[in-house]
Protein backbone atom coordinates (compact mmCIF):
# COMPACT_ATOMS: atom_id res chain seq x y z
CA UNK A 1 0.00 0.00 0.00
CA UNK A 2 3.00 2.33 0.23
CA UNK A 3 2.72 3.15 -3.49
CA UNK A 4 -0.63 4.85 -2.83
CA UNK A 5 0.87 7.23 -0.26
CA UNK A 6 2.62 9.38 -2.88
CA UNK A 7 1.03 12.62 -4.04
CA UNK A 8 1.18 11.50 -7.67
CA UNK A 9 -0.60 8.20 -6.97
CA UNK A 10 -3.31 9.87 -4.90
CA UNK A 11 -3.91 12.51 -7.55
CA UNK A 12 -4.23 9.92 -10.31
CA UNK A 13 -6.45 7.74 -8.13
CA UNK A 14 -8.70 10.72 -7.37
CA UNK A 15 -9.00 11.52 -11.07
CA UNK A 16 -9.81 7.86 -11.82
CA UNK A 17 -12.50 7.71 -9.11
CA UNK A 18 -14.04 10.95 -10.40
CA UNK A 19 -14.10 9.52 -13.92
CA UNK A 20 -15.66 6.33 -12.57
CA UNK A 21 -18.38 8.40 -11.00
CA UNK A 22 -19.29 9.78 -14.42
CA UNK A 23 -20.02 6.30 -15.81
CA UNK A 24 -23.53 6.01 -14.31
CA UNK A 25 -24.39 9.43 -15.69
CA UNK A 26 -23.19 8.42 -19.15
CA UNK A 27 -25.07 5.12 -18.84
CA UNK A 28 -28.42 6.73 -18.09
CA UNK A 29 -27.80 9.35 -20.78
CA UNK A 30 -27.22 6.61 -23.38
CA UNK A 31 -30.44 4.81 -22.31
CA UNK A 32 -32.35 8.04 -22.73
CA UNK A 33 -31.02 8.49 -26.29
CA UNK A 34 -31.76 4.86 -27.19
CA UNK A 35 -35.39 5.17 -26.14
CA UNK A 36 -36.22 8.59 -27.59
CA UNK A 37 -34.13 9.01 -30.76
CA UNK A 38 -33.60 7.21 -34.06
CA UNK A 39 -30.62 5.02 -34.94
CA UNK A 40 -28.84 7.71 -36.99
CA UNK A 41 -29.17 10.29 -34.22
CA UNK A 42 -27.99 7.79 -31.64
CA UNK A 43 -24.94 6.84 -33.73
CA UNK A 44 -23.90 10.44 -34.37
CA UNK A 45 -24.36 11.36 -30.73
CA UNK A 46 -22.35 8.36 -29.56
CA UNK A 47 -19.51 9.26 -31.94
CA UNK A 48 -19.44 12.86 -30.69
CA UNK A 49 -19.48 11.75 -27.06
CA UNK A 50 -16.62 9.30 -27.71
CA UNK A 51 -14.49 11.96 -29.37
CA UNK A 52 -15.19 14.46 -26.62
CA UNK A 53 -14.47 11.84 -23.95
CA UNK A 54 -11.14 10.84 -25.52
CA UNK A 55 -10.13 14.51 -25.81
CA UNK A 56 -11.04 15.11 -22.17
CA UNK A 57 -8.94 12.12 -21.07
CA UNK A 58 -5.91 13.39 -23.02
CA UNK A 59 -6.29 16.95 -21.74
CA UNK A 60 -6.88 15.76 -18.18
CA UNK A 61 -3.77 13.56 -18.12
CA UNK A 62 -1.65 16.35 -19.59
CA UNK A 63 -2.92 18.74 -16.92
CA UNK A 64 -2.09 16.23 -14.20
CA UNK A 65 1.41 15.82 -15.62
CA UNK A 66 1.85 19.58 -15.88
CA UNK A 67 0.60 20.04 -12.33
CA UNK A 68 3.15 17.56 -11.00
CA UNK A 69 6.12 18.93 -12.97
CA UNK A 70 6.99 21.68 -10.40
CA UNK A 71 7.76 18.95 -7.86
CA UNK A 72 10.23 17.34 -10.26
CA UNK A 73 11.79 20.78 -10.87
CA UNK A 74 11.99 21.40 -7.10
CA UNK A 75 13.72 18.05 -6.61
CA UNK A 76 16.29 18.86 -9.31
CA UNK A 77 16.97 22.26 -7.73
CA UNK A 78 17.47 20.70 -4.29
CA UNK A 79 19.92 18.21 -5.79
CA UNK A 80 21.78 21.11 -7.44
CA UNK A 81 22.05 22.88 -4.06
CA UNK A 82 23.27 19.70 -2.37
CA UNK A 83 25.86 19.06 -5.10
CA UNK A 84 27.14 22.64 -4.97
CA UNK A 85 25.91 23.70 -8.42
CA UNK A 86 23.48 26.24 -6.95
CA UNK A 87 23.29 28.21 -3.73
CA UNK A 88 19.53 28.82 -3.77
CA UNK A 89 16.44 27.16 -5.24
CA UNK A 90 15.46 28.81 -8.51
CA UNK A 91 12.54 28.39 -10.90
CA UNK A 92 8.92 29.42 -11.35
CA UNK A 93 6.45 27.51 -9.15
CA UNK A 94 2.66 27.50 -8.62
CA UNK A 95 1.13 29.57 -5.84
CA UNK A 96 0.76 26.48 -3.64
CA UNK A 97 4.47 25.57 -3.93
CA UNK A 98 6.11 29.03 -4.00
CA UNK A 99 5.76 29.68 -0.23
CA UNK A 100 7.65 26.42 0.45
CA UNK A 101 10.40 27.45 -1.97
CA UNK A 102 10.64 30.91 -0.40
CA UNK A 103 10.93 29.40 3.10
CA UNK A 104 13.65 26.99 1.93
CA UNK A 105 15.63 29.83 0.34
CA UNK A 106 15.27 31.88 3.51
CA UNK A 107 16.55 28.91 5.52
CA UNK A 108 19.53 28.50 3.18
CA UNK A 109 20.31 32.21 3.41
CA UNK A 110 20.08 32.17 7.21
CA UNK A 111 22.33 29.13 7.41
CA UNK A 112 24.94 30.78 5.19
CA UNK A 113 24.87 33.91 7.37
CA UNK A 114 25.38 31.77 10.49
CA UNK A 115 28.31 30.04 8.83
CA UNK A 116 29.89 33.34 7.83
CA UNK A 117 29.53 34.69 11.37
CA UNK A 118 31.12 31.52 12.75
CA UNK A 119 34.01 31.86 10.31
CA UNK A 120 34.48 35.49 11.28
CA UNK A 121 34.54 34.56 14.98
CA UNK A 122 37.08 31.81 14.34
CA UNK A 123 39.24 34.24 12.35
CA UNK A 124 39.08 36.84 15.10
CA UNK A 125 40.05 34.24 17.69
CA UNK A 126 42.98 33.05 15.59
CA UNK A 127 44.17 36.62 15.07
CA UNK A 128 43.85 37.34 18.78
CA UNK A 129 46.01 34.32 19.59
CA UNK A 130 48.63 34.82 16.90
CA UNK A 131 49.57 38.30 18.07
CA UNK A 132 50.66 37.16 21.58
CA UNK A 133 52.42 34.19 19.98
CA UNK A 134 54.40 36.55 17.77
CA UNK A 135 55.44 38.52 20.87
CA UNK A 136 56.52 35.33 22.60
CA UNK A 137 58.57 34.39 19.54
CA UNK A 138 60.33 37.75 19.76
CA UNK A 139 61.05 37.14 23.44
CA UNK A 140 62.59 33.79 22.47
CA UNK A 141 64.85 35.54 19.97
CA UNK A 142 65.92 38.05 22.63
CA UNK A 143 66.66 35.27 25.10
CA UNK A 144 68.75 33.51 22.49
CA UNK A 145 70.62 36.73 21.71
CA UNK A 146 71.33 37.20 25.45
CA UNK A 147 72.84 33.73 25.63
CA UNK A 148 69.96 31.94 27.38
CA UNK A 149 69.74 29.15 24.81
CA UNK A 150 67.74 26.76 27.01
CA UNK A 151 64.97 29.28 27.68
CA UNK A 152 64.92 30.35 24.04
CA UNK A 153 64.58 26.76 22.86
CA UNK A 154 61.76 26.01 25.31
CA UNK A 155 59.86 29.17 24.32
CA UNK A 156 60.31 28.46 20.60
CA UNK A 157 59.02 24.91 20.96
CA UNK A 158 55.94 25.97 22.92
CA UNK A 159 55.18 28.83 20.53
CA UNK A 160 55.49 26.54 17.53
CA UNK A 161 53.24 23.95 19.17
CA UNK A 162 50.61 26.58 19.95
CA UNK A 163 50.79 27.97 16.42
CA UNK A 164 50.22 24.51 14.99
CA UNK A 165 47.26 23.95 17.28
CA UNK A 166 45.72 27.29 16.28
CA UNK A 167 46.17 26.53 12.58
CA UNK A 168 44.90 22.98 13.07
CA UNK A 169 41.67 23.90 14.88
CA UNK A 170 41.05 26.96 12.71
CA UNK A 171 41.27 24.79 9.60
CA UNK A 172 38.89 22.27 11.17
CA UNK A 173 36.35 24.96 12.09
CA UNK A 174 36.51 26.53 8.65
CA UNK A 175 36.12 23.18 6.91
CA UNK A 176 33.20 22.14 9.10
CA UNK A 177 31.44 25.41 8.27
CA UNK A 178 32.28 25.13 4.58
CA UNK A 179 31.13 21.53 4.41
CA UNK A 180 27.77 22.53 5.89
CA UNK A 181 27.30 25.45 3.50
CA UNK A 182 25.59 24.70 0.18
CA UNK A 183 27.14 25.71 -3.09
CA UNK A 184 30.79 25.11 -2.16
CA UNK A 185 32.68 24.38 -5.38
CA UNK A 186 36.17 25.09 -6.72
CA UNK A 187 38.54 24.24 -9.55
CA UNK A 188 41.42 21.86 -8.93
CA UNK A 189 43.44 23.39 -11.78
CA UNK A 190 43.11 26.96 -10.44
CA UNK A 191 44.19 25.91 -6.95
CA UNK A 192 47.09 23.80 -8.29
CA UNK A 193 48.43 26.59 -10.49
CA UNK A 194 48.33 29.15 -7.70
CA UNK A 195 50.05 26.83 -5.24
CA UNK A 196 52.66 25.88 -7.84
CA UNK A 197 53.76 29.51 -8.15
CA UNK A 198 53.86 29.86 -4.36
CA UNK A 199 55.92 26.71 -3.84
CA UNK A 200 58.38 27.61 -6.59
CA UNK A 201 59.11 30.87 -4.76
CA UNK A 202 59.16 29.24 -1.33
CA UNK A 203 61.56 26.45 -2.38
CA UNK A 204 63.49 28.41 -4.97
CA UNK A 205 66.83 27.53 -3.38
CA UNK A 206 66.21 23.81 -3.91
CA UNK A 207 65.40 24.24 -7.63
CA UNK A 208 62.57 21.72 -7.57
CA UNK A 209 60.48 21.41 -10.75
CA UNK A 210 56.70 21.13 -10.26
CA UNK A 211 54.71 19.61 -13.14
CA UNK A 212 50.90 19.87 -13.31
CA UNK A 213 48.69 17.32 -15.07
CA UNK A 214 45.27 18.61 -14.02
CA UNK A 215 42.41 18.95 -16.57
CA UNK A 216 40.71 22.37 -16.39
CA UNK A 217 37.22 20.89 -15.96
CA UNK A 218 37.97 19.01 -12.74
CA UNK A 219 36.07 20.61 -9.85
CA UNK A 220 35.38 19.46 -6.30
CA UNK A 221 32.63 20.24 -3.80
CA UNK A 222 34.68 22.30 -1.34
CA UNK A 223 35.71 25.87 -0.60
CA UNK A 224 38.78 27.12 -2.47
CA UNK A 225 40.68 28.01 0.70
CA UNK A 226 40.12 24.51 2.10
CA UNK A 227 41.42 22.88 -1.08
CA UNK A 228 44.41 25.24 -0.93
CA UNK A 229 44.98 24.15 2.68
CA UNK A 230 44.96 20.46 1.79
CA UNK A 231 46.85 20.64 -1.48
CA UNK A 232 49.28 23.24 -0.11
CA UNK A 233 50.31 20.97 2.76
CA UNK A 234 50.84 18.04 0.39
CA UNK A 235 52.85 20.14 -2.07
CA UNK A 236 54.96 21.68 0.68
CA UNK A 237 55.87 18.24 2.04
CA UNK A 238 56.66 16.97 -1.45
CA UNK A 239 58.90 19.96 -2.24
CA UNK A 240 60.78 19.61 1.05
CA UNK A 241 61.82 16.05 0.32
CA UNK A 242 61.93 15.90 -3.47
CA UNK A 243 65.29 15.49 -5.15
CA UNK A 244 64.40 17.44 -8.26
CA UNK A 245 60.81 16.85 -9.32
CA UNK A 246 57.23 17.00 -8.03
CA UNK A 247 54.12 16.21 -10.06
CA UNK A 248 50.45 16.97 -9.39
CA UNK A 249 47.74 15.08 -11.28
CA UNK A 250 44.00 14.49 -11.05
CA UNK A 251 41.58 11.88 -12.35
CA UNK A 252 37.78 12.00 -12.39
CA UNK A 253 35.90 8.93 -11.22
CA UNK A 254 32.27 8.27 -10.28
CA UNK A 255 31.29 11.49 -8.44
CA UNK A 256 34.84 11.90 -7.10
CA UNK A 257 38.12 13.49 -8.13
CA UNK A 258 41.40 11.88 -7.10
CA UNK A 259 44.34 14.29 -6.75
CA UNK A 260 47.84 12.80 -6.58
CA UNK A 261 51.04 14.55 -5.46
CA UNK A 262 54.27 12.65 -6.28
CA UNK A 263 57.89 13.36 -5.46
CA UNK A 264 61.20 11.70 -6.32
CA UNK A 265 62.60 11.92 -2.79
CA UNK A 266 63.56 9.18 -0.32
CA UNK A 267 59.92 8.25 0.33
CA UNK A 268 58.42 6.96 3.57
CA UNK A 269 58.45 3.38 4.93
CA UNK A 270 55.10 1.61 4.58
CA UNK A 271 54.96 1.07 8.35
CA UNK A 272 54.99 4.84 8.95
CA UNK A 273 52.40 5.92 6.36
CA UNK A 274 49.39 5.28 8.54
CA UNK A 275 51.02 6.67 11.69
CA UNK A 276 51.70 10.13 10.25
CA UNK A 277 48.00 10.52 9.38
CA UNK A 278 46.73 9.74 12.88
CA UNK A 279 45.27 12.50 15.02
CA UNK A 280 47.71 13.78 17.62
CA UNK A 281 50.82 12.17 16.14
CA UNK A 282 53.59 14.68 15.53
CA UNK A 283 54.96 13.97 12.11
CA UNK A 284 58.46 15.16 12.93
CA UNK A 285 58.54 12.50 15.66
CA UNK A 286 56.96 9.75 13.56
CA UNK A 287 58.91 10.35 10.36
CA UNK A 288 61.23 13.28 9.72
CA UNK A 289 59.88 15.90 7.38
CA UNK A 290 56.39 14.48 6.88
CA UNK A 291 54.83 17.55 8.44
CA UNK A 292 52.00 18.14 10.91
CA UNK A 293 49.91 19.33 7.94
CA UNK A 294 49.10 15.73 7.02
CA UNK A 295 46.78 15.47 10.04
CA UNK A 296 45.07 18.68 8.96
CA UNK A 297 44.65 17.31 5.44
CA UNK A 298 43.12 14.14 6.86
CA UNK A 299 40.57 15.98 8.99
CA UNK A 300 39.66 18.39 6.19
CA UNK A 301 39.15 15.50 3.78
CA UNK A 302 36.95 13.73 6.35
CA UNK A 303 34.74 16.80 6.69
CA UNK A 304 34.05 16.80 2.95
CA UNK A 305 33.49 13.05 2.78
CA UNK A 306 36.89 12.38 1.18
CA UNK A 307 40.05 10.56 2.17
CA UNK A 308 43.85 10.82 2.11
CA UNK A 309 46.32 7.97 1.75
CA UNK A 310 50.06 7.62 1.24
CA UNK A 311 51.57 5.24 -1.32
CA UNK A 312 54.78 4.57 -3.18
CA UNK A 313 55.28 7.03 -6.04
CA UNK A 314 56.15 6.07 -9.62
CA UNK A 315 58.86 8.72 -9.33
CA UNK A 316 60.52 6.71 -6.56
CA UNK A 317 59.45 8.79 -3.57
CA UNK A 318 56.10 9.24 -1.85
CA UNK A 319 52.64 9.64 -3.40
CA UNK A 320 49.83 11.41 -1.55
CA UNK A 321 46.41 10.37 -2.86
CA UNK A 322 43.63 12.84 -2.01
CA UNK A 323 40.07 11.80 -2.93
CA UNK A 324 37.27 14.38 -2.76
CA UNK A 325 33.64 14.57 -3.99
CA UNK A 326 33.18 16.19 -7.40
Amino acid sequence: MSRFRSFRARLLMGAAIAALGLLPILHFTSIFFIRHYSMSVRFGTAACISIIGAACVVVGLSQVRRGLSPFDQLREQLLAVRDGRERTIGGDYPAEVQPLVSDLNALLDHREQVVQRALAKAGDLAHGLKTPLALLAQEAERADANGDRELALALTQHVERMRRQVDYHLAQARAAASGAAPGARCSVAASSEGLRRTMLRLHAARRVAIDLHVPPDHTIRAEREDLDEMLGNLLDNACKWATARVTVGSEAHDRTVVITVDDDGPGLPASMRTAVLQRGVRADEAAPGSGLGLAIVRDLADVYGGSISLESSPLGGLRARLQLPS
